[in-house]
C-alpha cells in the first residue's frame, strides 16, 4: 500500500502550492487520510487518485 501527504498531493495535483492542496485535502469530499502522524496526515494514494478520477478529471493520468 503506497501512502501520500500533502507534498505528493501537491504534486498529483499538477504542483498546487501547499496551502491550495492542505484546503483540497480538508474539503468534506476528499477522502479521510489513513492517519494522522507528527508530520501530517497521510492517505492511500489509491484513494486520491480515484479522487483526482473524479474530481479533476482533467489530472487524471488516464
Amino acid at each position: 500500500m503506497e501512502l501520500v501527504g500533502v507534498s505528493e498531493i501537491r504534486e498529483m495535483l499538477g504542483n498546487v502550492s501547499r496551502q491550495r492542496a492542505s484546503v483540497i485535502a480538508n474539503q468534506r469530499n476528499f477522502p479521510e487520510p489513513l492517519a494522522v502522524l507528527a508530520m501530517g496526515k497521510v492517505w492511500r494514494k489509491s484513494d486520491v487518485e480515484a479522487w483526482i478520477r473524479e474530481h479533476r478529471p482533467d489530472l487524471a493520468g488516464d
